[in-house]
């Protein structure tokens, strides 16, 4: 597979994950007495690959996958609200379930993409300075360390921007936590495996980009 296949599979799998999550983060999981959106169980996914891909072809190309989602995420929006306004068959009585389970508030739509841009662009970069700065040494604590500071960043503004007001800051807090938490342990088990991804895409692409003259602007294309 060619260098670009590659970089584009793992851009699609990012990409996928973003939707997906998205879309099943309605439903409230009960994780042995914590709740939590299901979405937890693949939302961390797109930060292992935001750190694969960044780790690989650097800040510039993660970048661009990181606006690629915001975009297909927004077209999945919109069609999905335009699903939900087309009026239903007379046969189809599913109509309510489909408005609950798919049905977005605006609220939760703009707390979803401000945390999700916030919190990809400051993984990204975070990972990609400390690459520079150790020399390209110590893989697990730049991993580790940007998922630390994007998904707290994800975490506290999603949570604060689509429940504040709605229920007490001590609840709100807790779920902050759980939430980062939870991620960042996800992202912890998963080093082994990020490893030996990462080591096998760079053998078999023959690139390590690091960024010493980078703009860590999320606006420059």
């Amino acid at each position: 597979m060619e260098q670009r296949g590659l970089r584009d599979l793992l851009s699609a799998l990012f990409v996928t994950a973003l939707v997906v999550s998205n879309i099943i983060a309605v439903k409230i999981g009960d994780f042995a007495g914590v709740y939590l959106p299901v979405a937890v169980v693949i939302f961390p996914l797109s930060y292992i690959l935001g750190d694969i891909i960044t780790e690989v072809y650097g800040f510039a190309a993660m970048r661009r996958v990181i606006w690629t989602g915001f975009l297909c995420n927004l077209l999945a929006v919109i069609a999905i609200t335009i699903g939900r306004e087309i009026p239903a068959a007379p046969f189809f009585d599913g109509q309510a379930a489909y408005a609950q389970i798919l049905g977005f508030t605006p609220r939760l739509l703009v707390a979803s993409f401000i945390a999700y841009l916030a919190g990809g662009f400051s993984n990204s970069a975070i990972l990609s300075m400390l690459k520079v700065k150790t020399k390209g040494r110590h893989l697990w604590l730049r991993t580790i360390s940007s998922t630390v500071v994007g998904e707290g960043i994800d975490s506290l503004i999603f949570i604060t921007l689509a429940f504040g007001g709605l229920m007490p800051g001590a609840q709100i807090v807790s779920l902050i936590i759980a939430q980062w938490l939870f991620k960042v342990g996800v992202e912890v088990l998963a080093t082994p495996l990020t490893y030996t991804v990462i080591a096998a895409i760079k053998r078999h692409e023959g690139i390590d980009v690091f960024d010493k003259a980078m703009r860590f602007n999320p606006f420059r294309f």
